[in-house]
This record gives C-alpha cells, structure tokens and sequence, in this order.
C-alpha cells in the first residue's frame, strides 16, 4: 500500500468512526466534540491508532480554515431578529466578559501554577472566550428550546467573541517577547480587530448578496462560490488586522437573512461542511496533543477549569449584563454556565508556540485540558441545567420540511410538508380549513398514492401535505398541521396556564375575570403594559413571573409588542416562579 493510499484509509477509517460517534453521543449524551476529541487522541502517536502528528502550523492552519467555514454556517443560521433581544448583551460579553473573564482566570492560573503574572495572563486570554463550534453544536444537538433572549445572547457571544480573544492573546505574546511596545499600540490592534472585521463582514455580505443575484450558476456552484468568497474575504479581513473570525461570522448573517432563491441549494451543503470541518479541526487537535503530557497537568488544570467555570465566567456575566440589561436571576444562571470552551482556545494555544515562548507546551496541555473539562461538565449538563432553571419554552411547531420553489429571486414562494397527527383535522375537509392569502395545498399524499389537492378533499392521519406558501404564512400554517397538535396544546396549556389573554385586556378586567387581587396601581394597566412592567427588557416567549398568586407568561409577541399572555396558578415547588 502507498503513502497516499495510507493516509486515504486511514482519513476515510477516521471519518467513518466519527459519524458513527454521533449515535453514541444521542444515546449517552456525551457531547460530541468530545468524542471527537477522543478518537484523535486514540489515534494519535500515544493511541492504538500510532498516527505521528506534531505541526502546530499545520494544526494552526487547519484550524482556521475549520472555525472560518463554521463560523460562516452559523451566520447564515442566525436569524436577524435575534439580533433585537441579543445583540448589546451578546457584544459586552463579547468584550468586557471575555476581559474579566481572562483577568480572574489568569489571575488564578497564576498562584496555582506559579507562573509569572504576564504567563498568567496569557493562560486566561486563551481560554477566556466561548467557542462558536461549541455552541452552536450544544444548542442545536441537544433538543433544548431555550427563551430567544438567552438563546440569542449566547449564540451571538460565541461569533462575535475571538477578536478579543485574539487580541488580549498576541498582545500578551508580544509583551513577553517585547515585540508590544505600549498599551496605545495595544488599544488601536483591539479598534482594528472590531471596527475593520465589523465592516469588512457586513460590507463583504452585502457584495456576495448581488453577486449571487446577478450569475446564473448550476445549483451545486453556488456553495463553492460562497465558501471561497468568505475564505476570501477571511484572509483579506485578516491581512488589514480585521478580524477574519468576525467578517465572517457577519457575512454569513447578512447573506443568511437575505432570502434568496439560491439559499436552498446553498445551506444543505454547508450543513455537511459545517460538520466535517468540526469532525476535522477536533480529530487533528486530538492527533496533536501527548495525554502523556497532559495528564501530568491534570490536577492543576482541572482546578484552573472549575474556577473558570465556577468563578471567572460567572462574575464575568454579572458584571457585564446585570448593571446594564435586565436579565433574571435564572437566565444570568444559565448563561454564566453555558461558556462553553472548544477549538478556539486550542488554536490559540498554539500561538506561544509558535512565538517560542518555553512555557508554549505547558500552557496548550493546560489549555487542552480546561477544554476537556469544559465540554465534559457544561456540556453534557446543558439539558438538566436548562430545566432546572425553568428556561425551556414548548417546542414550537413545525412543517416536516420545507424548501423553496424557485420561482421569484427574493421572498420566493416556498413548500411545506406536514404530515396529519392531530386528530383535530382528522375527517375535516380542505374547503373547510381558512388559509392565509395566495397559500393552498398543493398534493395529498395517502399511503403511497397522491389524492387530488380539491377542496373536497377529506384529510386523515397520517396523510403527507404538500402546502405552498410564503414564510410569512408558516406561523398560521403550523397552528394548522404542525405535528399533533392535540400534544403540542397540552404542552402550551401545562407551559402557559388554561387561560391564553388577549394583551389588550385590561387589569381590572382580568382581575374580575378570574378572580386576582390586583393593587390600585396596576388595575388601570392594560395586560400588555402590565406585562411590560415587570419584564427583563425586550419581551420573548416564555418570560413569566408571579404575583397576586398567578404566574404570568408571555405567550405571544411581535418585535417588542406582547400580543398574549398566559395566566396559571403559582405552583409553590416550581424554579423561578
């Protein structure tokens, strides 16, 4: 067998084992990453697998190439509305936590690994910021639906977060080697890191939106060409002292919510893109650590990882959300322990080494193992942690798939395919069903046998919907056939109370109504403005409280504007209420 035959078994043989690791992790709920971390390891010098790997370049490399197209998916993932209820708190703990953040654990690094205070510092900078790979991984694997406004803050941290990062870890570089002569030198890398990285991305996206608007391609070119403009404009970003992480992570969120036709071609095949870069940039970061070396740090790490995670990343998010936003005690809980640590500190782990720093080995084998023990704790508790915290909002319903038909270039027309669950429709005629303007059902599919879509059409379970429609319509459509709808309102009622309000009830009304006890102060209030009074800054779906007795929740919004408002009685066992 060749070299090259060599190294394709062993890759396809690596891949493979890697796949067939995410049925492992959805049965033992192991996060992911970690297995991956794991199998590298295995098959690296120390392993069974005896694979020699010890270019950090090389890692460094393909590290980049790995967080820039992951970076660029979760972009395109991102929807701009999030940005509403997530953007200001996202961009101060992007910065003055991942400051803090860096500052305490450095601080600790130092007495318990007896480093200079600079070396400290350095260690804190590299694991100071949370991991975009990992996030985004956590968030959408593990079937936990967070409210938008701890959901939207964490994802947009972990885009927005490395130019920091980055900076606080080449700035303290230099000042071991001497080449940072200043803080002002310092202060200008930090504004060119954001400002040109901020520009460069939304400038970058708003270019890829009319190129792809003006060339006609085959379906399968456009994810090409999109991948090589954002690698372009990575490295563009990178060689101004931009931040390339950033732009990135902005044009993807710029071309994302554009809508174009051309989207459905394109997000599929950066799905599988997004994927194998994670699977690739864990297997070499797991090929490239010694578990002989790292082991011999594990006591010292593991208590620089549980002060991370217990003291530096929770102070971290008091000081930087709770004098400026209001968020509650139990969303600043969970947000203060999902900082999760990935690739992102791994790669900037290699930095030292490659400035030839001495301490660069003990610093990436500590770093390597915060990651370990950050994966390992947070990660795999994200689920419990959010149910404990009483953040989980009913999932809501949804088309089985849904795709566009490409027939205008912007808010095209799209399919959606429900499947009949709900008994509630079982029986009911087409004609009877009030569907939103210029929407219809398309086809009927029964068993292996299309119906005609007419309007006298009798539906039945398990019948297979083809639905044509505008993504404005989706909300009214999955009211109508997403899922078994019987359970999902059951779900609704037991979230939300037997009462769903209109929000422009009054106070007065509702006390009569049902019976509360409200003070003179609020009977005036409408329920919205009531609402209003008592929430943390821009109302989301599943932000609830108790007072006079009754938990209220807000149950339905419009941008800022609270529509309904669900009303139960207080349960004295329940978190948070």
């Amino acid at each position: 067998m060749t070299n090259i035959e060599h190294l394709f078994l062993l890759s396809g043989v690596l891949l493979c084992l890697s796949v067939l690791a995410t049925l492992l992790s959805a049965r033992s709920g192991i996060p992911i990453l970690l297995i991956f971390l794991f199998i590298g390891m295995l098959a690296g010098e120390s392993g069974p697998g005896g694979i020699e790997f010890e270019s950090y370049s090389l890692a460094y490399g393909i590290g980049n190439l790995a967080l820039a197209i992951i970076l660029l998916d979760g972009g395109m993932r991102t929807r701009m509305e999030t940005f509403r209820v997530g953007l200001k708190p996202a961009l101060s703990l992007a910065t003055l936590g991942v400051l803090i953040t860096s500052g305490i654990t450095g601080l600790l690094a130092v007495w318990i690994l007896d480093l200079s205070w600079l070396h400290g510092l350095l260690l804190g900078a590299i694991v100071g910021s949370t991991d975009a790979a990992a996030v985004f991984s956590m968030l959408s694997g593990k079937g936990v639906h967070l409210n938008q406004r701890v959901a939207a803050s964490l994802e947009i941290e972990s885009g927005t977060n490395d130019p920091m990062a980055i900076f606080l870890t080449l700035t303290l570089i230099g000042m071991i080697t001497g080449e940072v002569e200043g803080l002002t030198d310092a202060l200008i890398f930090l504004l060119m890191q954001f400002g040109i990285g901020s520009v460069a991305g939304l400038l970058g996206g708003w270019l890829l939106i009319h190129l792809i608007k003006r060339v006609e391609l085959a379906a399968g070119l456009y994810p090409i060409l999109v991948t090589g403009f954002g690698l372009a404009l990575f490295a563009l970003t990178a060689s101004l002292s931009g931040s390339g992480f950033l732009a990135i992570y902005l044009a993807g969120l710029v071309l994302g919510n554009a809508r174009l036709r051309h989207m459905e071609s394109i997000l599929p095949m950066f799905d599988g893109m997004a994927w194998l870069s994670q699977i690739g940039l864990f297997l070499v970061l797991g090929l490239l650590i010694s578990p002989t070396e790292m082991w011999a740090m594990a006591i010292p790490a593991t208590l620089i990882a549980l002060a991370l995670i217990c003291i530096a990343r929770p102070l971290a998010v008091l000081t930087s959300l709770l004098p400026f936003f209001r968020f509650n005690g139990r969303e600043l809980g969970f947000i203060s322990w999902v900082g999760l640590r990935g690739a992102v500190p791994i790669v900037l782990a290699i930095f030292p080494l490659m400035a030839g720093i001495p301490e660069g080995g003990m610093l990436f084998n500590v770093a390597f193992f915060v990651v370990l023990i950050s994966l390992l704790v947070q990660g795999s508790s994200l689920p419990r942690v959010a149910r404990l915290l009483d953040l989980e909002v009913p999932p809501e319903p949804a088309p089985k798939r849904r795709s566009m038909l490409g027939i205008f270039p912007e808010d095209d027309f799209e399919m959606f395919l429900y499947r009949v669950e709900s008994e509630s429709i079982d029986g009911v005629v087409v004609r009877q069903l009030t569907f939103p303007p210029h929407c219809r059902v398309a086809a009927v599919f029964r068993g292996e046998y299309l119906l005609p879509a007419s309007g006298s059409t009798r539906l039945a379970l398990n019948d297979t919907l083809c639905v044509i429609g505008r993504s404005n319509h989706l909300k009214t459509l999955n009211n109508m056939f997403g899922g078994d709808l019987d359970a999902a309102r059951s779900k609704a009622r037991a979230f939300f109370g037997d009462f769903i309000l209109d929000a422009k009830a009054g106070m007065q009304d509702v006390a009569l109504m049902y019976g509360v006890d409200v003070d003179d102060s609020e009977a005036g209030l409408t329920l919205e403005a009531f609402m209003q009074r008592h929430n943390s800054g821009h109302p989301v779906v599943g932000d609830h409280f108790a007072r006079y007795g009754m938990v209220w929740t807000v149950a339905d919004v419009d941008g800022d504007q609270i529509l309904k408002v669900g009303l139960r009685e207080q349960e004295t066992d329940k978190p948070g209420d």
